[in-house]
């Protein structure tokens, strides 16, 4: 059921105050239907006692005659109405009990309604008025009354033939009242719900550092309320990310300035290893800087998207590794082009690579353009990652090697950097191990970025 409801505000609205006339007008219609009958059953008892009555006051010692009529009563010696005849039980047993009540013997009562077919014998039997009536009901009622020794009275009335009528009536009053109410409660709740779309789209949209002008405050107060709430948050959290863009900068300042210090110095060191060990850890305490700023950066990129040959990208990126001596090699591609921001993907390709030569001895590089996505492979021929491990690696600081030496890595930020990366281009890193051994680092980006 659930993927048959309807997911706008408006919509449900709707079909909630649809449902709750519909269930409305039900419960009047069976109030109408039963107090209908209710009445028909007083007009048709009431005056065929009345009738009965009237007949026994006049004639109060009547032998069984042949068939005479008396105003609309007809005395006849035998039930007219056949066996198996539609019959209507209710009027028989309110008009048993009335009858008793007013102290008339009764025998048994039979009823029957038959369609009403206007002709030129009803005329001249009924008169043309009372003929008229029948005809307008459709039906006719006729009851019969035994008088034990006596014979049957005959009497009959007008019938609807059927409810439709009553039907018809509730249908047009229902449509009357969707009408009049339906139309205000969707002018409500459009009225309600463009406003929070409109605040939806904003908040999708929004990206801190980028110039975007305040949301318009429209519609009711309550959602006014929520949207200059809106309003201010985005002028904090801009307010925030600014005042974190220059701490970050200060830090990034003060950090530098001790480790350029520190290179200068290390010069100064006679012993050609140790020299070169401090120039290593300064290295890497410098690109651990490096990869804690960008990661802390991520969300307001300075750079600017552009239209990139993702091939010549990677290709670049693999001949700065080959041009070091590190056992890396590219599979040439066709080209590529997407919208990117170069220098971060750049960074994101690079530290996929130094991964796998790090851990894996080589790395060999492929661009694989596919109909809705691009994917970048780096397979290394390491001894891959224990299944439960394969998403552990992506969070920041964290290294299956826990030594942390020079020697075989960094602070764990490669990965965690990568995958930021490419999933603020709109794309996903996974690593998967391969059958015959090794790991294999996928980049997968959109052709067109949604």
């Amino acid at each position: 059921m659930s993927r048959f409801w309807p997911r706008s505000l408006s919509s449900q609205l709707a079909v909630l105050v649809a449902i709750a006339l519909f269930v409305a007008q039900a419960i009047n219609f069976a109030m109408l239907y039963q107090g209908r009958q209710q009445i028909l059953l007083q007009q048709i008892v009431g005056p065929a006692v009345t009738r009965i009555i009237d007949m026994n006051e006049q004639r109060p010692g009547m032998s069984l005659p042949d068939d005479i009529r008396r105003g609309r009563v007809r005395i006849v010696a035998a039930n007219p109405i056949p066996p198996g005849r539609h019959g209507r039980p209710d009027i028989e047993a309110a008009l048993r009990l009335a009858l008793i009540d007013a102290g008339v013997p009764v025998g048994r009562i039979a009823s029957h309604v038959r369609p009403f077919r206007p002709s030129g014998h009803h005329i001249e039997r009924y008169g043309r008025r009372r003929a008229e009536r029948y005809t307008r009901f459709g039906a006719e009622l006729i009851i019969a009354v035994e008088q034990p020794g006596r014979g049957w009275l005959v009497m009959s009335s007008p019938w609807p033939r059927s409810d439709w009528p009553l039907l018809w009536q509730l249908i047009a009053q229902t449509l009357i009242l969707y009408a009049v109410v339906l139309l205000p409660v969707l002018w409500g709740a459009r009225r309600i719900s463009q406003p929070l779309q409109s605040l939806t789209n904003a908040t999708r949209r929004f990206k801190p550092g980028e110039a975007q002008s305040p949301l318009a405050e429209q519609g009711p107060q309550d959602v006014r309320s929520v949207i200059a709430a809106f309003n201010a948050l985005r002028l904090r959290v801009t307010a925030m990310l600014d005042e974190k863009d220059r701490m970050l900068g200060a830090i990034g300042h003060d950090l530098r300035t001790p480790l350029a210090a520190l290179r200068v110095r290390i010069e100064s060191v006679e012993d050609d290893d140790d020299r070169a060990r401090m120039a290593d850890t300064i290295d890497e305490m410098n690109r651990t800087l490096d990869d804690i700023l960008s990661l802390a950066r991520l969300g307001r990129p300075s750079e600017a998207r552009t239209e990139v040959d993702l091939t010549a990208l990677v290709d670049a990126v693999v001949e700065d590794f080959i041009a070091i001596g590190s056992p890396v090699s590219f599979v040439e591609a066709d080209r590529v082009t997407l919208s990117l921001r170069p220098s971060l993907m750049r960074r994101a390709i690079r530290n996929l690579i130094e991964n796998a030569v790090k851990y894996g001895v080589s790395a060999e590089v492929r661009v694989v353009p596919g109909k809705d996505q691009v994917a970048i492979t780096v397979a290394d021929q390491g001894p891959g990652i224990p299944a439960e491990k394969l998403e552990d690696v992506f969070d920041a600081f964290t290294r299956l090697e826990t030594s942390r030496n020079r020697d075989t890595g960094g602070a764990g930020l490669g990965l965690a950097l990568a995958r930021a990366i490419v999933r603020e281009a709109g794309g996903e890193v996974t690593l998967t191990n391969r059958p015959g051994g090794g790991l294999d680092a996928t980049i997968t980006l959109p052709r067109q970025r949604g």
